[in-house]
This record gives structure tokens, C-alpha cells and sequence, in this order.
């Protein structure tokens, strides 16, 4: 198993936004020295808790100030960009990395964001959109010909040469693309079932642990449609957990801190509101007022200390079916960062020793 961040980020209203950048450069500074594989930046637009429109900006921050880590977008929202700025945006970026980008996309899931761009969301507008966006994005990639686009809702043209010195240039450094991840969130997720037929990476946001198979299902399912065999070790899930040296410690530095009050906050009263709150359920006859930070930590977090963390993520590990990445969502400790740090270093440290799947070959 390898290791992750997944940056949302999360950052409280109070929070201004050059601080909270510094913040997420300390923790992808800090993952690069432990040796965590990659980091991924989340993108919104009307989220005050998860305030960063432009998560590009931040990888290229970060490259400048980290070594090996790979570098991504999770996820570009394609229904928010022109697919031809944001081709030649993600490919000139691809070469400032020289091989440590990763390109993320999705197709949006916040109705204020949708609503900002006056996307439809109810009739599957926003879906649709990410799907002609990526062909054009992947057109201008791999087509060395000119070419003419229609669409049903952007039209773009690769022209010939122009003018005898002017005319589309620009492929990304990655052959023939940066490596691409699409995150689903549903247990039966679609962008999960396009993951697999495309052969992107699948990244499972996975709140309630029974959710994780069924995601592998639907990547399973995707593959079938092109002829492909997913490779489970291509699987990103991405689980919260906090590590400290006791069970008691972990519980108050989690739940009782910045991670319980990301929760408290912000995650629960969006998806009450949104009547998804059965994301976290692991029995979905539970009331929605049973819903608090305590259920969620001690139902779809791993939270404790390194043996505690360890048998939990075994047994995650064992009802998923297996999986190449463990990403971990990243919170806002900048009035309390070294329990954080603490908590990246111990996970890597001495929790994954500790895993069955890691005790042979620790990578």
C-alpha cells in the first residue's frame, strides 16, 4: 500500500486564503520528506471551507518547493473551463513538472458551483459536459491533424499553420498524456464506471467502509464495456485518519480539533441538506440525527493510535478487496501543526509496518 494526501482543501471561513495556501505547501513539503507518493488539490468555487478555485496555482507553487511527489489536480471541473484554454493550461503545467503531474477531472458535484456557471445539474448537463470537454482536451493531445470540432457546447478549431509561424503547439511533456484520475463518491458511482472503461485512474472517496467494494464493482463494470482489465493496484481511496500514541489522544486531536469541526461544521449540515446523509451509514435505518463526529469517526474514520489504525486498516483493506493507494484527506492544524505531522509521520512510519499486506514487501 502506498500513501497520499487528498488536499479539498479544508480550511475554516476565518481562515485567510494566503495562510491557508502556506498551510497546504507545508503539508505537501512535509509528505515529500516522509516520502508519501502524491498529493492532490481539490477545486471549488463557492465552498468557503474548501476555498482554493484554482488548485493549479498551488502545484505549481509546490513544485518549486518539493523533490520527488507527484503533483495533481483533483479535479479540474471540465463543465467550468474552455477545453481548449485548459488543454494547453495543463499541458504547459505538465512540463513545469517534468513527469511529478497528475490530471484529475470531474464534472462537479456542488449545486452553489453548478449554479454559479448556470450548469444544470438535475438533467446529467454537467456530466455531459465533462464528457465532450475531455474528448476535445484528449483531441488536442494526441491529433497531430487539424481538425474542426462541433459540439453541443463548445465548438474549437485546430488550425493548420498560420501566417507561416503561428498555429497550436503545444503537447503535454507526459506521453501522450499526464496520467488522468476521475474520483466517484457513490457507492454504484458513474464517473467510477467511465474510470474503468477509459482506463483512468479510480479514485474512491469512500466515507462508509462497505462502500469501497462497490465502487471496485463499478470500475469493474466500466473496464467490461471497453474490453479492459482494471489493475487494483491502480486504486486510490481515500479514507480519513488521524494517528497519535494513544487511542485517547487521537480522539481529541481529531474530533475534538479542526478534522471533528470540518465535520461538525460543514460536511454534515451540507450532505443533511443535500439528503445524503446515508453516505454514512453503514446501516441506512439509522436516523440522520444519529449522523454526528462521533458516528462518522468511529464508523468511516481510522483514528487512533498505530496499532489501532493498523488492525482497522487490515480489515478495510480485506472487505475492499485491496487497493494500490491510501490517500488521506488533509485538515487545517495551522494553530496546531505538529499533531498533524505527527499523525502523517506516524501513519507512514509506523502503522503501514504494521499492515499485513506490508509486512513482506514495504515498499
Amino acid at each position: 500500500m502506498k500513501l497520499g494526501l487528498f488536499l479539498y482543501a479544508s480550511h475554516p471561513p476565518e481562515r485567510s486564503y494566503y495562510d491557508a495556501t502556506q498551510w497546504d505547501l507545508e503539508m505537501i513539503k512535509y509528505a515529500d520528506k516522509l516520502d508519501y507518493e502524491e498529493v492532490w488539490m481539490g477545486e471549488h468555487f463557492t465552498a468557503e471551507w474548501e476555498p482554493i478555485p484554482a488548485p493549479d496555482l498551488v502545484v505549481a507553487q509546490a513544485l518549486l518547493q518539493t523533490k520527488k511527489i507527484k503533483l495533481g489536480v483533483g479535479a479540474h471541473l471540465l463543465p467550468y473551463h474552455h477545453p481548449a484554454e485548459l488543454a494547453h493550461r495543463v499541458a504547459y503545467l505538465d512540463h513545469l513538472a517534468q513527469g511529478r503531474f497528475l490530471f484529475g477531472v470531474g464534472s462537479s458535484g456542488l449545486g452553489s458551483d453548478l449554479a454559479l456557471f448556470n450548469v444544470d445539474g438535475s438533467t446529467g448537463e454537467n456530466v455531459k459536459m465533462t464528457a465532450e470537454a475531455l474528448e476535445i482536451i484528449l483531441k488536442f493531445w494526441t491529433e497531430n491533424e487539424p481538425f474542426e470540432y462541433r459540439g453541443n457546447y463548445w465548438n474549437v478549431n485546430k488550425t493548420d499553420r498560420m501566417y507561416g509561424v503561428l498555429g497550436p503547439h503545444m503537447t503535454p511533456y507526459q506521453k501522450p498524456y499526464p496520467p488522468i484520475g476521475v474520483a466517484g463518491l457513490s457507492p454504484h458511482s458513474a464517473t467510477l464506471k467511465i474510470a474503468g472503461q477509459r482506463g483512468f485512474i479510480p479514485m474512491s472517496l469512500a466515507y462508509r467502509h462497505s462502500a469501497a467494494s462497490k465502487n471496485w464493482e463499478s470500475v469493474v463494470e466500466g473496464a467490461k464495456r471497453s474490453g479492459r482489465t482494471p489493475d487494483r493496484q491502480d486504486w486510490r481511496v481515500g479514507k480519513n485518519v488521524f494517528v497519535a500514541e494513544t487511542d485517547e489522544e487521537a480522539y481529541e486531536h481529531s474530533v475534538n480539533s479542526m478534522m471533528g469541526r470540518h465535520f461538525r461544521d460543514y460536511t454534515i449540515p451540507l450532505f443533511k441538506n443535500l439528503g445524503r446523509l446515508s453516505i454514512f451509514k453503514e446501516d441506512e435505518n439509522i436516523p440522520d440525527e444519529d449522523v454526528t463526529v462521533d458516528y462518522i469517526a468511529e464508523n468511516c474514520w481510522f483514528i487512533g493510535s498505530p496499532d489501532t489504525v493498523a488492525k482497522k486498516l487490515d480489515h478495510f483493506y480485506e472487505i475492499s478487496g485491496g487497493f494500490g493507494t491510501l490517500l488521506t484527506p488533509g485538515y487545517d492544524y495551522l494553530d496546531n501543526p505538529e499533531v498533524w505531522k505527527k499523525s502523517m509521520r506516524l501513519l507512514k512510519e509506523e502503522v503501514l509496518p504494521r499492515l499485513k499486506q506490508n509486512r513482506k514487501v514495504y515498499y
